[in-house]
Formats: structure tokens, C-alpha cells, sequence
């Protein structure tokens, strides 16, 4: 019996494709397979899951799981969390967040955005930041930008969801003197793309059945 490769195929009918169709490619095909393309796809579909995941989860109306940052939810987004799910991995503060950003992301202007990305099918990968980089009140994942609804995030009040960016600086201008000034970019690192910035928290059990 010859081997296939299955290749799973993105559906486009919502903000981000999801994956579910497959299609079966002779082994003869194999071979001519982009390599780097299907690595792209890869992490294009874990993306999309995190997304599926984190939008039921952490739904904009009535949150399950709302207390947790949008550092936390952005990141998670991007794979920078080592964890298997939303519900595993650590929450960060604004701190915490501000030293990622510097450790494995690089500012860019604005303009320097490309006239096509999706974030499912680009290798480079975008936040969006409010506020002092050092002490951000807001992260975004920027997810395609050719959307009237480009950037994926957590509102403080509410759960998870997809906003321009009006609809996002609206939950937070005038707010300390936030204006749309207050408005960066940051593209993450290409050598930060299989690294984890921040690992789980490792609890020990020790015999007298405290936890340390």
C-alpha cells in the first residue's frame, strides 16, 4: 500500500481560515512539496487553533476565562507560550510583558506594516502595542491586515475578539493621556519563533503535601 500526505486545507470564510478539509496528494508529489511552505502552514494552523481555542474559551460576550491579560492572550496566539493549552500557561503583568517585547520583538513603524499579511499564511508575525513599550496597557495580534477587523485581543472588561483600530484605542483613549500617539508596532525576532519567552511555573510537592 503507497504512503499519501495529507495536506490540510484552509477554509476563508471566517476572519481566520480553519483547517478543515483534507486534501490526499500521491507520494509521487511528495517530493516536490515546498518544505518551507509546509512549515508555514504548520504554524499557520496551530495559530488558527489557538485562535478557535481562545475565542470559545474567552469568548468577547461572556468569558469563561476572563481573568487574564491580553499580554497573555497575544502571546499565547503567536506560540510563545511552551504549553498545550489557554488554561495552562502563567499570566504576565505589564512588566513582565515590556521585557518580552524587548527580549523577542523589534519596533517598526508603522508604514513598514506589508500592503498584504495573514497571519496564518506569513512568517512574519505583528503586535500591536499600547502605550509605553516599557509598561504596555494592551496587546494586539495583528491577524490581516487588508480586514476592516485586523487586530485579534482580550479586552480588559471582556473576553477575546477581532476589532479595528478605532474599535480598540475607544476602550482606551483619554485614559491617562492615551491618544493614538501611543500607537506601536513590534515584529517578532525570526530567531524567537521556536523559543519560549516565558515558561510555565513548575510546582514541586513535597512529602508533607505542601507546594513550593
Amino acid at each position: 500500500m503507497s504512503s499519501v500526505f495529507i495536506n490540510l486545507k484552509k477554509n476563508h470564510s471566517r476572519h481566520i481560515p480553519c483547517y478543515n478539509e483534507i486534501e490526499i496528494v500521491p507520494e509521487s508529489l511528495i517530493e516536490h512539496v515546498d518544505e518551507r511552505r509546509m512549515s508555514m502552514d504548520r504554524e499557520g494552523m496551530l495559530i488558527s487553533e489557538r485562535i478557535n481555542e481562545v475565542s470559545l474559551i474567552c469568548a468577547r460576550e461572556h468569558p469563561i476565562y476572563e481573568q487574564v491579560s491580553s499580554y497573555g492572550i497575544a502571546l499565547y496566539v503567536l506560540g510563545c507560550f511552551n504549553v498545550p493549552d489557554v488554561m495552562s500557561f502563567e499570566d504576565i503583568d505589564s512588566v513582565e510583558a515590556g521585557n518580552i517585547l524587548k527580549d523577542h520583538f523589534i519596533p517598526i513603524m508603522e508604514n513598514d506594516l506589508p500592503a498584504k499579511c495573514q497571519i496564518v499564511e506569513s512568517k512574519e508575525k505583528y503586535l500591536l502595542v499600547i502605550c509605553d513599550p516599557l509598561f504596555p496597557i494592551h496587546f494586539a495580534v495583528l491577524t490581516d491586515i487588508n480586514s476592516k477587523r485586523l487586530f485579534f485581543s482580550k479586552l480588559r472588561y471582556f473576553g477575546s475578539g477581532f476589532d479595528s483600530l478605532d474599535e480598540l484605542m475607544n476602550e482606551f483613549i483619554g485614559e491617562d493621556g492615551v491618544d493614538y500617539k501611543d500607537i506601536h508596532f513590534y515584529k517578532r525576532k525570526i530567531s524567537s519563533r521556536t523559543s519560549s519567552p516565558c515558561q510555565p511555573k513548575i510546582y514541586i510537592f513535597k512529602n508533607d503535601g505542601s507546594v513550593v
